[in-house]
């Protein structure tokens, strides 16, 4: 089991308007070019499932997650329904630090094979670290990354494209 941790710091925005924000899930494949695509399922004012296709390395990595919102707490939670990982669950949490708003994500994510954790893991966490940063300062642009100087740099370096496969005709 691999952990994510990002935080965003967004200045001069209303805690509850950027949780607004980030609750828009299916906005995120114009704000990540490796967010593939986000199908959101309304259930109720509080609940949601959400089909998600991320680019991962030579392929695509689809899931479909349960979306749970608490307004008043300012969170969000998810866990997998059924898709690529083993498991994959975690949150989103708007909080005020200071004379920000912060944008907390935490997951904890396993593929459930062991014998390639020590490759994919890593890639995964850098790949899922990276897009969630991205998309939030594509919701935020007076956003920064808070406490993770390597991200706030993968990040300042423009948009990550998705990793397409090549093709035997691409090959060189």
């Amino acid at each position: 089991m691999r952990s994510v941790d990002v935080t965003i710091g967004v200045p001069g925005i209303a805690a509850d308007a950027v949780y607004d924000r980030v609750k828009e899930f299916a906005r995120y494949p114009d704000l990540a070019p490796v967010v593939r695509s986000v199908t959101v399922h309304d259930i109720s004012e509080v609940e949601e499932t959400s089909d998600w296709e991320v680019y991962f390395r030579n392929g695509i990595l689809r899931w479909t997650e349960s979306d749970h919102f608490d307004r008043q707490a300012l969170t969000i939670t998810f866990t997998q329904l059924d898709g690529d990982f083993e498991s994959f669950d975690g949150t989103w949490r708007i909080f005020v630090a200071g004379e920000e708003v912060r944008v907390g994500f935490r997951a904890d994510f396993d593929f459930g094979i062991p014998s390639l954790a020590g490759i994919l893991e890593p890639v995964a966490e850098r790949v899922i670290k990276e897009t969630i940063a991205r998309v939030v300062l594509g919701l935020f642009a007076s956003g920064s990354v808070v406490g993770d100087e390597a991200l706030a740099r993968a990040v300042a370096t423009g948009p990550a494209q998705p990793m397409a496969p090549v093709s035997a005709g691409q090959a060189g």
